[in-house]
């Protein structure tokens, strides 16, 4: 796949054949990495995609955790390759992909059949290797001497036990929640866990444009809430 971008800033995402754009046609011939034509002379872009590009192009159904908020669970934790991960609420596989993109260790918990199937295909087309069970984590971890657990589940206290016979000394439970009651329920029960930091991360983009530098008017803002608890 290779990523196609207008003057505008407009992102195509291209496999084969030829490209119609508001901008005329490039023909398939023509695209290759580097600064291409089309038929009217307009000047596009063109670069190899990748993982973060492929994922824009998965199929979607619940909610998603958004890059901003997996950026913080990806480096507060400090998981590596060797690291053992299991994940809950796999919803359509995003959260599962970038953890599994690091570490080939991955097992991702999903009740909901639908969910399960869908998330089952997206990794498939991202070629990302997660060990997808059709299970609810309400019930119990299998998994032992975990480095990482994270969950995007209404009710995360009721993990919290297995988690804790699950991880390792140290390791992180993180749990993503909307709600700042959620947050407050869950830090309460986290009993035998450290409360290692919650976390709100707002993005504000800046627009680069030559003669124009400035932020954009639309914020990124809250999204959900971040738990992090590390076992004792």
């Amino acid at each position: 796949m290779k990523i196609i971008i207008d003057k505008k800033g407009n992102k195509y995402y291209w496999e084969r054949g030829d490209l119609h754009t508001s901008f005329g046609v490039i023909k398939e011939k023509d695209i290759k990495n580097g600064i291409v034509k089309s038929h009217l002379e307009k000047e596009f872009i063109v670069f190899d995609g990748g993982f973060t590009d492929k994922l824009n192009k998965i199929k979607r159904g619940p909610a998603i955790m958004l890059p901003k908020d997996i950026g913080l669970i990806l480096s507060y934790t400090g998981i590596n390759s060797k690291s053992k991960i299991v994940d809950a609420g796999s919803g359509c596989g995003v959260l599962s992909a970038f953890l599994g993109n690091i570490s080939k260790n991955v097992v991702s918990y999903e009740k909901n059949k639908d969910f399960f199937n869908l998330a089952k295909k997206n990794l498939e087309f991202l070629d990302i290797k997660v060990k997808l069970m059709n299970k609810d984590i309400y019930d119990g971890i299998d998994e032992k001497e975990l480095d990482l657990i994270t969950l995007d589940l209404n009710e995360p206290w009721k993990v919290l036990k297995y988690a804790k016979k699950s991880l390792k000394s140290g390791s992180f439970l993180v749990c993503y929640l909307p709600n700042i009651t959620q947050v407050s329920r869950l830090v309460k029960e986290a009993k035998g866990f450290y409360v290692d930091r919650v976390l709100e991360n707002i993005e504000r983009g800046w627009i680069v444009d030559y003669e124009r530098l400035r932020p954009k008017n639309i914020i990124l803002g809250h999204t959900g809430f971040l738990v992090f608890l590390r076992n004792i």
